[in-house]
């Protein structure tokens, strides 16, 4: 089992997963058999929004303001995600396995219960960069609705019945996951030039041993 980082340095955001709740799932990192939460601050949190494009700066700068003034809102919302990424966490690893059915039932009761409790306004942004993304605008409570991108990215790999597609890196001591958009669907490491580079060097020493 991953040892939990005594004095954690957390890395920079890396976004690998080809869905935004795999993204999450992917910010409790587990590196060299230690586990960094990268976002286990609020801060860090908002600074990971901001970086997958859920939010822009402006709001992100709104937030960051409104956790200093409000900081029992700001540890509820913390609360909150980390609450549904281990309900992700549990959809990546098992939702198509063989419990399958009862880790996709559980999650979708996880969604369901936030998507309930959610006030708000939806509507679709364009970026600076031109791209389109939906938004969703609380009503009300500023932290209210910061994971309802992430529960739509669910919902979007229920709707599409892809849970075959998610993928655990097959590097050793990684813990990250993937959706396998490849038209082969062999994918099998989160980035080529880390974990499969480190894997190509470790077969060419064992070749040469």
């Amino acid at each position: 089992m991953p040892r939990a980082a005594t004095a954690p340095t957390p890395p920079g955001f890396t976004l690998l997963g080809g869905r935004l709740w795999l993204d999450l799932v992917n910010t409790d990192d587990v590196r060299q058999d230690i586990r960094v939460d990268t976002i286990g601050e609020f801060d860090r949190f908002v600074a990971w929004l901001l970086t997958a494009g859920v939010i822009d700066a402006d709001r992100a700068e709104a937030l960051q303001r409104r956790a200093i003034e409000q900081p029992s809102g700001a540890a509820a919302a913390l609360v909150e995600v980390r609450r549904l990424r281990a309900a992700l966490r549990a959809l990546a690893e098992q939702g198509n396995g063989p419990n399958g059915d009862a880790t996709r039932e559980a999650t979708l009761a996880e969604l369901n219960r936030i998507l309930s409790r959610a006030v708000g306004t939806r509507r679709i942004d364009r970026t600076e960069a031109g791209r389109y993304v939906r938004r969703f605008i609380p009503v009300g409570d500023a932290f209210g609705g910061l994971v309802i991108p992430i529960v739509e990215s669910a919902m979007d790999s229920f709707i599409r019945g892809e849970f075959d597609r998610i993928r655990a890196c097959a590097g050793r001591r990684c813990g990250r996951h993937f959706a396998d958009d490849t038209r082969s669907r062999t994918r099998r490491w989160c980035e080529m030039r880390g974990c499969g580079n480190r894997a190509k060097a470790r077969r060419r020493r064992q070749r040469r041993a």
